[in-house]
């Protein structure tokens, strides 16, 4: 009997974790949703233990980004290291997600409506994605090491949860801030048994300057003509 209660409590002192909360507001944005909204959609915040201990392993996932509407949906997801996500194509056309560069580099080629292609993503890193035949598609995957993070919705208003109390370094990502305006934000926090509140992350999108990418190829993109299945398919 005794032995049963020494093992049950020390499991339950092991369980402790703590929830991390905070808002997020987006300044000096030319977006129209961001201006007229007040739409905070897509900040990545995450939780890096600062002692040199490895982390708790994330679970790897598997999630969905879809494309539809000619956009991918979410546009900007997070996941663990290790997880995978699978590109359905919801549209009456084709596809080809791709990315080429910082992060994992990726291209699952040509496929049609109704089909899925997946990918796993082994490294930690920001990647951009885009579709090799729409050049306004655009998305981003932030892949983490560690279990603690979370996408904003609209409000800006975010909860980590299941924080095992200790000092750990924020992390932040908005694909529209410079890495210079990201980076001053960026601190080291310590988690209380009580959990924490976070500061009000200001996040200025001032320098921001958006750029058109090019195809896989390194190219400008041809026209496309709605319906067609892709200069250069195969036939």
């Amino acid at each position: 009997m005794i032995w049963r209660s020494v093992i049950f409590f020390s499991v339950t002192v092991g369980a402790v974790a703590a929830t991390v909360t905070g808002d997020v507001e987006i300044t000096n944005s030319r977006d129209a949703a961001v201006r007229k909204h007040k739409d905070y959609t897509g900040v990545v915040i995450w939780l890096e233990p600062a002692e040199r201990q490895a982390p708790v392993p994330p679970t790897p996932k598997r999630v969905q980004m879809v494309q539809r509407d000619k956009r991918f949906m979410p546009h900007v997801i997070a996941i663990p290291q290790g997880s995978t996500v699978d590109f359905p194509n919801y549209d009456p056309i084709f596809h080809n997600a791709f990315s080429n560069f910082n992060g994992q580099q990726f291209d699952i080629g040509l496929y049609p409506p109704g089909k899925t292609k997946s990918v796993p993503f082994k490294q930690a890193g920001i990647v951009r994605v885009f579709c090799n035949i729409h050049p306004t598609m655009s998305a981003v995957i932030a892949v983490v090491s560690t279990p603690w993070y979370v996408v904003t919705p609209a409000s800006g208003k975010f909860t980590i949860e299941g924080v095992p109390p200790g000092d750990y370094q924020l992390r932040i990502f908005h694909e529209r801030a410079v890495p210079e305006n990201l980076q001053v934000l960026e601190r080291r926090i310590n988690v209380p048994e009580t959990g924490l509140t976070l500061p009000l992350i200001s996040i200025s999108e001032t320098g921001f300057i958006p750029a058109p990418h090019l195809n896989k190829y390194g190219q400008e993109y041809p026209p496309v003509n709605e319906g067609d299945a892709y200069p250069g398919a195969q036939k």
